[in-house]
């Protein structure tokens, strides 16, 4: 039995998404082919690119949890808004952990199968975890807080 994977989306991201995947369907192909000259069959890789596209948003859309926030509990899970202090840097960053493909507007994303959010996946405030970043170094970082991200974005327009 295979389980399908569940996308948290904002309510903002989920609609624009809505939207993407609407103006792609609304476009002719063929027409979109003959506006490229496709001399050098760039049209038939606009095509697939915009094919696979549709399918990806349909895939998010279909598996998406929208706007539904996790347990307010601060165990590290996607839809959380995590505030991480770094070893060795100062200061702070907080971050939502949700899906990278989708622009959530407020907030920076990481998504939840980065080195940093799968090492955080989990993680309690006070917890410090390791990742290995993509330059191959060793990374410490320190959970300070995670919210559920409408608990973020009320506090945040308050």
């Amino acid at each position: 039995m295979t389980s399908t994977r569940r996308f948290w989306l904002t309510p903002d991201a989920h609609r624009r998404l809505q939207a993407e995947l609407a103006g792609l369907c609304a476009t002719d192909p063929a027409r979109a082919v003959d506006e490229t000259g496709d001399a050098d069959g760039r049209g038939a890789v606009l095509r697939r690119q915009r094919e696979e596209r549709i399918r990806e948003i349909r895939e998010l859309l279909g598996n998406s949890v929208v706007g539904q926030d996790p347990p307010d509990d601060g165990v590290v899970e996607p839809g959380m808004v995590l505030t991480v202090r770094y070893d060795d840097v100062e200061g702070t960053e907080t971050f939502l952990l949700g899906m990278r493909a989708v622009e959530h507007g407020d907030v920076e994303v990481y998504s939840p199968d980065s080195p940093l959010g799968a090492a955080l996946s989990g993680a309690r405030p006070g917890d410090r975890r390791t990742y290995r970043a993509p330059g191959g170094n060793t990374i410490g970082v320190t959970l300070l807080k995670a919210v559920p991200y409408g608990h973020h974005r009320a506090s945040s327009t308050s």
